[in-house]
């Protein structure tokens, strides 16, 4: 039996160095990657640390002068959405009640939502205004429809960008119909019920017309006349005879403008300086939590190092 090593090539020892220096370089990317993010982590925190000091420090300062206090609300109108009444009438009162704060600018971005979580805010503004004897300006953003110009309306004045939408001063309730579709599927709709109109909005069962003659009477329309109610009742003659000023139709800046729905096209540094008369803003807006903090901290710079690693991986895989 012959017990010699047959002699490798040239070509297969290049390919074994080849190989192991891969390996190597697999080994020191992992462990690279992970003092990386241990890195940024440190980093992210350190940042965050240094921002919560830097801004705490501009806040006082300009506490310290007259000042306009800026409330941000963005998002869906929901009791346990972005905006909800509990969470906004708190940033509103410490808006309010803050000692140098001259007046109140509410910026608002949202396509609506809740009925009544809108009215909530609306009532609570009109009761902090006359608490605190200060005014309240909105500045809307891209968009301020239906609940969300609900709110709106509370304002001493209202004012928009030219390409902001406004509007949508309606009320809905949507559902569908799948009846047709379960019947050719072979699928026979079983619903009990007590109370002869409880399975009403069932989307599997053949419409209750005269459930949905109640429906639009009595919580459709009677919504809709609520919400104009409170509009005539803060906006009054400011607001033009226009026959679908109420129907449900949106509108840009200008044409806004034009219905009364706005006062005028600005935006928050022209409203604080030259209508309220103050050069400095401070932000009231839902703290973030410190994950969230941090995370927004490093996020670049996680997306940085995973990037870098699929480069190297597929550097590495390009020698295999």
């Amino acid at each position: 039996m012959n017990n010699n090593k047959i002699p490798r090539s040239a070509d297969q020892q290049l390919a074994d160095i080849a190989q192991e220096f891969v390996r190597q370089n697999k080994t020191r990317t992992r462990w690279r990657m992970v003092l990386t993010l241990l890195f940024v982590g440190y980093f992210g925190f350190i940042s965050y640390l240094s921002i919560e000091q830097s801004d705490l420090l501009e806040e006082v300062l300009k506490k310290e002068s007259p000042f306009a206090a800026e409330v941000v609300l963005s998002g869906t109108i929901q009791t346990s959405g972005e905006i909800n009444a509990d969470d906004a009438l708190e940033l509103l009162n410490d808006a309010f009640k803050a000692k140098n704060s001259k007046a109140v600018i509410l910026r608002l971005n949202s396509p609506g939502g809740s009925p009544v979580q809108s009215s909530q805010i609306y009532q609570g503004i009109l009761r902090l205004k006359k608490q605190h004897n200060k005014k309240l300006y909105v500045v809307i953003d891209d968009v301020c429809a239906s609940g969300c110009y609900y709110i709106a309306a509370s304002a001493d004045a209202i004012y928009a960008d030219e390409s902001s939408i406004v509007g949508s001063i309606g009320v809905v309730i949507s559902s569908f119909g799948a009846v047709e579709a379960i019947k050719k599927l072979g699928i026979e709709r079983r619903l009990y019920t007590a109370g002869k109109h409880k399975g009403l909005l069932d989307a599997f069962s053949d419409e209750d017309k005269t459930a949905i003659v109640h429906i639009k009477k009595n919580i459709l329309d009677k919504s809709h006349q609520n919400f104009i109610n409170a509009i005539k009742a803060t906006r009054g003659d400011k607001l033009s005879d226009h026959p679908d000023l109420f129907s449900g139709l949106i509108w840009l800046g200008k044409d806004a403008e034009k219905l009364g729905l706005i006062d005028g096209i600005a935006d928050a540094d022209y409203v604080a300086s030259e209508i309220i008369g103050v050069d400095a803003r401070v932000i009231y807006e839902k703290e973030k939590t410190l994950l969230e903090e941090l995370t927004e901290a490093s996020a670049k710079g996680i997306a940085l190092v995973i990037s870098n690693q699929l480069i190297s991986q597929e550097t590495i895989g390009f020698l295999h």
